[in-house]
């Protein structure tokens, strides 16, 4: 079979005209503004969970709006992709996000059930630019450095991520925090106005963020991209049935359900962790800034991966980081102190590959089937709404910290995954 879609070239591809880097710096462009969407999940689920007195399963409701709606806009946006084309599905994508960030306007006045919708609008809207964009850098050059190539995209995501925790920490946690005591001290109207100015706190940077995502739409659709040959003739054999009888796609699958469902754990519950009085004390604000060196190391792995992976398999730097962030996560739960509070952000570094190398592992030799690959490769993301859930049960009814036995479970997969596939490209 061919790798992904170099059966049909993409219009203007290098090896004929070399005028791809012009539309890897666009695509790049959405991988940095979605890593900063998702990142600031991180900041407001703690936010809210403290303006609205919610206990971890039901702050998780956040990433399983947001995570939710990869699994349902998925598929319907592989349909519309199909129908519009990756340009001006990106197009739609990035408008759709820009309404889920304007929702977070009226939200902050009519209570958390409008935050979660609006965080599913957004989601859904990121969702149509990840199905576009991940097979868009696939097929931009040689399928044998896809990995490569989609790590360093991944990198510009992982800037994103950097970014936010630290920005949001800035713009929306930088008020006086009271705690449970001292807001039971005050009158009811004090309490509801508490409430309400530090709901109102999101409303500022998330209408930034709409402006600047329809302003990216409007220089998406005005720039000028090579076609992606296997979205225009309509002429692939074979459903997601068909797909799935590929083991190592259906095995990716089950491989970045449980990686992001991971990650997200993770991130999700970095905050309070950092906050644990076992761990480091801090404070939600000062907190935040520590997720941007979570964040920075995925950023940091993923510059390293782009050099190491076009010599290393793909699979084996998989398996080693998978085993690292084991190592890493254990050592947050059963330590305290310095040393818990390092070893779970220290987890980023080893992150940073997962993602891209699993994603372009699953798709590897699937040709005209690359477009059903990554449907359901984007509908597993899922995982992300799921697992902190899990997290969030053990949080509520064992403790935080050995709740992190969740996440470390999740990576023992990755590492099987990772040494199956070890030699993946050198099989014939």
């Amino acid at each position: 079979m061919e790798h992904y879609s170099q059966a049909a070239p993409v219009a203007g591809s290098p090896a004929h005209t070399g005028s791809n880097t012009g539309p890897l710096i666009i695509v790049t462009i959405l991988f940095f503004m979605w890593g900063l969407l998702t990142s600031l999940n991180d900041v407001l689920i703690p936010h809210l969970k403290a303006v609205y007195t919610l206990t971890y399963v039901q702050a998780m409701l956040v990433q399983f709006c947001f995570f939710g709606a990869y699994f349902i806009v998925s598929l319907p946006a592989g349909m519309l992709i199909k129908k519009l084309g990756y340009q001006h599905g990106a197009v739609a994508g990035l408008t759709i996000a820009a309404a889920g960030c304007a929702l977070f306007y009226p939200a902050a006045t009519s209570g958390y059930t409008l935050f979660l919708i609006a965080f599913f609008v957004l989601a859904a809207g990121i969702t149509i630019l990840q199905v576009a964009a991940n097979p868009y850098v696939a097929v931009l050059g040689d399928p044998r450095t896809a990995s490569s190539r989609l790590t360093l995209t991944q990198a510009f995501n992982s800037l994103g991520t950097t970014v936010a925790p630290a920005l949001g920490g800035m713009l929306i946690l930088s008020g006086v925090v009271l705690s449970a005591d001292e807001l039971a001290k005050l009158p009811a109207a004090e309490v509801a106005a508490y409430h309400a100015k530090e709901a109102a706190s999101v409303q500022g940077p998330y209408l930034a963020l709409a402006a600047a995502l329809l302003v990216l739409a409007i220089l998406f659709a005005m720039a000028r991209l090579p076609k992606i040959a296997d979205t225009e003739d309509g002429s692939v054999k074979g459903g997601y049935g068909e797909v799935l009888k590929h083991r190592h796609l259906a095995l990716g699958v089950v491989a970045i359900f449980l990686y992001v469902g991971g990650e997200v754990s993770i991130g999700s519950f970095l905050i309070n962790f950092l906050g644990d009085p076992k761990v480091a004390s801090l404070t939600a604000a000062d907190a935040a800034h520590y997720v941007s060196f979570y964040w920075g190391g995925a950023m940091i792995g993923r510059f390293i991966g782009f050099a190491v992976m076009r010599t290393v398999s793909p699979g084996k730097a998989l398996a080693f980081n998978a085993a690292a962030v084991i190592v890493l996560v254990l050592l947050a739960i059963f330590s305290g102190g310095t040393l818990a509070m390092w070893a779970i952000l220290a987890v980023g570094l080893f992150n940073s590959i997962m993602f891209p190398t699993i994603f372009s592992m699953a798709l590897n030799k699937l040709g005209p089937l690359t477009g059903q690959g990554s449907g359901l490769l984007c509908m597993a993301i899922v995982g992300g709404a799921l697992v902190p859930f899990a997290q969030g049960l053990l949080a509520d009814n064992v403790s935080l910290q050995l709740s992190f036995l969740v996440p470390a479970v999740c990576y023992t997969f990755i590492l099987w995954f990772g040494l199956k596939y070890a030699n993946m490209y050198s099989e014939k």
